[in-house]
């Protein structure tokens, strides 16, 4: 009676709220409810509200937390709450975890004689949010494959794949807006004459564009995963033969068209949006991750390299012959201006090198720091703090970091903290490869979109830091993915032995099938 008693006067008030409040009133509450139960769906929505960061510091000032940064707290909350109320919480071993822990430990270390201890806390936080999700995923998912659910659809590989999509459409479609839509914009990134660089809710073009590549990458490599799947079949029907092996009879014909539609419709719109970008970085990224795409489509590898360098001559008479939009291609040529390094103390300034000598001039300020501090740094995230004592007279505004996220880290963690970065991605990249060498059908396709994504990120901070507006929190949930991943292919181990499948090995790779 009394539950009764409480819904009508909770009713009532709703009545009299305006429908706005009401709405998110009852949003808010189902958003609660659904995330103590489900605590992964906290963790999707805060891939949504993650980017809208940097727009809500610019209308509600400088809060340490934003609105998906709430929502995440919440959800690590209630994941935590509910494996304590089954009186333990579960750590999923995690090869990945070691090296994570590694630098996590190492940013630590460096903050021992730092000039700002906040600043590197701020950092350090963002790392251990990153091997905090990745943690919730594979629990998920493991609890998922432990109870042996079945489904497709409500596989943990496919419903982590749409929460990266969704949340990387969401902001496609702000940019595609911005650029040609809207109709106006901020001065400074008109382009074309009449366009403008989209941004997204990031307030910057160059992060928004290394965020597009997050989801149109690993969309490619799954469209090149599903496409291997129907080549292979096509072939084994062709000779009369059935599909019944583990990774060619599964999944169904409709489940496979549903998902080739759904990552196509997604990975285009994320495409023109990084267009839409006008980011060099981005591009240089992109071009990065497709060509390791490509090589490694292929199971054998001289194939890939083939493939390789069949793409690589298109994409040259491509540019000889004019087919690439002249803007486009003047851009892409222009980026080596980035990397012509040199002493930017006296160096003249002008409307057209201006960008490049504000990037340089930043670059020697972090290395000057390098030098000073070489082992430890000035302290992880501490650039920004110690730049005062190292700008140049021209350049007096730190800019947050030194737009080379590799000489940053130098610059704020030493070796020592460089080298625990270049041992955590070797790490995810070598997982990464080796897991294309087990897995099969699509899967193997999101394995080598993954892959690409691994190198566009690492191309991409060679110009710029993209550790920022939450982006980590999506590369949480690109770890948790890899680590499904390994999961799936010790599920297609186990699973062989039983399988009476009437294609052997051999055969495959007698009939060629294994290139796939």
């Amino acid at each position: 009676m009394g539950f009764v008693f409480a819904a009508l006067l909770l009713g009532l008030l709703l009545a009299r709220l305006p429908w706005l409040w009401g709405a998110a009133l009852v949003g808010g509450t189902a958003v609660f409810l659904i995330t103590i139960i489900y605590p992964l769906v906290g963790v999707g929505l805060a891939l949504l509200l993650g980017p809208l960061g940097a727009l809500e510091k610019v209308y509600f000032g400088g809060s340490p937390l934003d609105s998906g940064q709430m929502l995440l707290l919440f959800a690590v909350g209630a994941w935590l709450a509910r494996s304590m109320s089954r009186r333990q919480i579960m750590i999923r071993h995690s090869w990945l975890s070691v090296p994570l822990a590694v630098f996590i430990f190492v940013g630590a270390m460096t903050l021992l004689d730092a000039t700002a201890v906040t600043l590197g806390l701020i950092e350090l936080v963002k790392w251990i949010e990153i091997l905090v999700v990745m943690l919730m995923v594979l629990d998920w998912a493991s609890e998922w494959f432990d109870n042996c659910q079945q489904g497709f659809f409500t596989s943990p590989q496919v419903v982590v794949l749409a929460m990266l999509l969704l949340a990387g459409v969401s902001q496609a479609l702000v940019g595609i807006w911005q650029f040609g839509l809207r109709g106006d914009g901020p001065e400074h990134f008109l382009v074309l004459g009449r366009f403008y660089r989209a941004y997204g809710t990031f307030e910057q073009p160059n992060p928004f564009g290394g965020y597009m590549n997050l989801s149109v990458l690993l969309g490619m490599g799954v469209l090149l995963g599903v496409v291997a799947v129907w080549w292979q079949r096509f072939l084994l029907y062709g000779k009369g033969r059935q599909a019944n092996s583990v990774q060619l009879a599964r999944p169904a014909v409709n489940h496979l068209i549903l998902l080739f539609v759904g990552v196509a419709v997604a990975t285009a719109l994320t495409g023109m949006a990084l267009v839409f970008s006008w980011s060099r970085g981005a591009w240089l990224g992109f071009a990065a991750g497709t060509a390791v795409i490509i090589l490694f489509w292929p199971r054998r590898l001289w194939q890939g390299v083939m493939l390789l360098l069949v793409a690589s001559l298109l994409l040259f008479g491509g540019l000889q012959a004019g087919l690439v939009p002249a803007s486009v291609a003047d851009r892409l040529v222009s980026f080596q201006d980035n990397f012509q390094f040199g002493d930017m103390r006296g160096a003249p300034i002008n409307d057209e090198n201006y960008a490049v000598v504000e990037r340089l001039a930043h670059w020697q300020a972090a290395l000057d720091m390098a030098r000073d501090d070489l082992w430890l740094g000035v302290g992880f995230g501490n650039y920004g703090a110690a730049y005062p004592d190292y700008m140049l007279i021209n350049w007096p505004d730190a800019l947050g970091h030194a737009h080379n996220y590799y000489i940053n880290l130098l610059a704020e963690t030493g070796v020592i903290g460089l080298g625990a970065y270049v041992l955590l991605w070797t790490a995810v990249v070598w997982q990464t490869i080796a897991l294309l060498g087990r897995l099969g059908g699509w899967e193997r396709g999101l394995a080598l979109g993954a892959l690409g994504v691994w190198v566009a990120i690492a191309v991409h901070h060679l110009v710029d830091k993209l550790y920022v507006n939450n982006i980590y929190v999506h590369l949480g949930v690109l770890f948790g993915l890899l680590q499904i991943l390994v999961l799936v292919a010790r599920q297609f181990t186990k699973d062989l032995p039983a399988m009476n499948a009437i294609i052997s090995a051999q055969d495959l790779r007698r009939e060629g099938l294994d290139s796939l």
